[in-house]
């Protein structure tokens, strides 16, 4: 399965290799972001969120990927299992290698997309239903990195 990621990375790496291809705030990480959402997507996580069944991709990032797309989503169609389980491992794994090939300044989406996944991996490991996204404030000590 991890060969079908890697074509579908080795893809998208060299279409967005062309720096007209991309779009305003283009990153590399983006790709492996964006193909975990598809990923997610495909995989359909009983223990998702109501509210997180599916994560939308950006638009400037559909707009940029021209003919690519499609052969993508064949791609992606096509990583199937039976077990859910072995859907959130496959995702999480995708997701750990992704994270290893950028700094931690890159990683804010795919970061943010690993904490969900876990999320729907503990809710599935405990067997408790998904109910609502519980968001934390920010410390009170927290400084706004903008406004130093």
């Amino acid at each position: 399965m991890m060969k079908k990621t890697e074509k579908i990375l080795e893809i998208w790496h060299k279409h967005f290799a062309d720096e007209e291809k991309q779009y305003s705030e283009f990153e590399s990480s983006d790709i492996e972001y964006f193909v975990g959402c598809m990923l997610y997507n495909h995989f359909n996580f009983s223990t998702a969120l109501d509210t997180m069944k599916t994560i939308d991709l950006s638009y400037d990032f559909l707009a940029s990927c021209d003919e690519e797309y499609d052969e993508i989503m064949a791609i992606v169609k096509s990583i199937e299992f039976d077990d859910e389980k072995d859907r959130i491992e496959f995702l999480q794994n995708f997701i750990a290698q992704a994270q290893k090939k950028y700094t931690n300044d890159e990683l804010y989406l795919l970061n943010r997309l690993g904490n969900h996944v876990a999320g729907v991996a503990q809710r599935y490991i405990s067997g408790e239903e998904a109910k609502k996204v519980d968001f934390v404030a920010p410390t009170k000590t927290f400084v706004n990195p903008l406004l130093r």
